[in-house]
């Protein structure tokens, strides 16, 4: 389909060009008519390219013609507090019927108290809404469709449990919706009465963004970060580690050394959490040091730059984390601060991605290329 926006009413329409958006993606163009026509779908698609609105402008649109406010209609269940936070806002957007947000680590009364509210699109981690379903509390009876975001990460070993648990919760016609960046053999197994999509490779690794190779030996890594912010002043920049212990520490010497920085990690309270990613989202804090928890589905507009302090074990989580820039066809940054060892196992990445690396260095203040 050309336009997939001519599906959508005026009224949501208005409420996407306020955020800017007026035409639709390559997925919301396949995406949408399938969603609209109850089919179940597996659909994957790079990182940046519109999944969100792919499943949620169609699923909304269904439920502005629903004269019943009263039931849940639509279930979406997302691996990470952050990305569910993120679809809840995502769904506020567009619609002024009642959205939930329900996650694991809260106060269970307090959600119990908000679903007395009849929301009608509830958004949640798996184990969460399964033990609200349990409880009685969540009645999914008249639901419409189920959604399983980052479904890669929702079929691993630690979630793959209370994802399975979820689905045979729901009634036995529901719509039937999931997506990832990445589709292995386990999510098709999972997902077997589902047409499955791969949308074509956009390239954004390749075309959107550049990549930077800048060495440092493990003990200077993080005063080279610091005189790369220096120098490069980035407009908004995440800094990934795969050691969630080691967050902390950067965070510390950066804000030792005086750099307006936040930390985001697992162990950090819900508020402390959500309170960092807000204050990144809105631009009053331009670095976030975080751990991989948050390269999956996080999506924060005008990443110019993502610094990785190690190369990750899973060459998915590389395509994750630098995917957090070059978001809705804009170009940005990628840079490895790496050892040797690293530098090495980077240069065969490159190869294997077809991705083109440049060594940099800092000198007098400055990233430039070695002489």
């Amino acid at each position: 389909m050309d336009n997939s926006f001519d599906l959508i009413s005026q009224e949501i329409k208005v409420k996407l060009a306020e955020q800017n958006i007026t035409t639709p993606t390559n997925v919301q163009n396949k995406i949408i008519p399938m969603i609209f026509e109850h089919k179940n779908v597996l659909f994957q698609s790079e990182t940046g390219t519109g999944k969100t609105f792919a499943y949620l402008l169609p699923l909304v649109e269904r439920l502005e013609r629903d004269t019943d406010h009263t039931s849940v209609k639509i279930i979406i269940t997302a691996p990470t507090f952050e990305l569910a936070s993120q679809i809840n806002l995502a769904a506020k957007s567009i619609t002024e019927r009642k959205t939930a947000l329900f996650i694991g680590g809260a106060p269970l009364k307090r959600q119990i108290e908000v679903l007395k509210e009849k929301p009608q699109i509830v958004i949640g981690t798996p184990a969460r809404l399964v033990e609200l379903i349990n409880l009685k509390k969540l009645k999914v009876s008249n639901a419409v469709a189920i959604i399983f975001d980052e479904t890669d990460r929702m079929v691993k070993k630690e979630l793959i449990e209370p994802t399975s648990a979820l689905r045979d919760c729901m009634p036995e016609n529901i719509q039937v919706i999931a997506c990832s960046a990445t589709i292995n053999s386990q999510v098709s197994k999972f997902f077997t009465e589902t047409e499955s999509v791969v949308m074509p490779q956009e390239d954004v690794l390749k075309k959107r963004i550049t990549h930077w190779a800048i060495y440092a030996e493990y003990r200077d890594k993080i005063d080279t970060l610091r005189k790369f912010l220096a120098a490069e002043k980035p407009g908004k920049a995440l800094v990934f580690t795969s050691r969630a212990d080691q967050v902390e520490n950067i965070y510390q010497k950066l804000r030792f050394k005086k750099v307006d920085c936040m930390a985001l990690h697992a162990k950090a309270d819900k508020q402390i959490r959500k309170a960092a990613i807000d204050k990144f989202r809105s631009g009053k804090c331009p670095i976030l040091v975080t751990s991989d928890l948050s390269a999956r589905g996080l999506d924060i507009a005008n990443v110019t730059h993502v610094i990785q302090m190690d190369l990750p074990h899973d060459e998915d989580f590389f395509v994750h984390r630098s995917g957090r820039t070059a978001r809705a066809g804009k170009n940005g940054i990628n840079v490895l601060i790496g050892d040797e060892y690293e530098m090495h196992k980077f240069a065969l990445l490159e190869k294997k991605l077809g991705i083109c690396v440049y060594p940099k260095e800092i000198i007098n203040g400055k990233v430039v290329a070695p002489e």
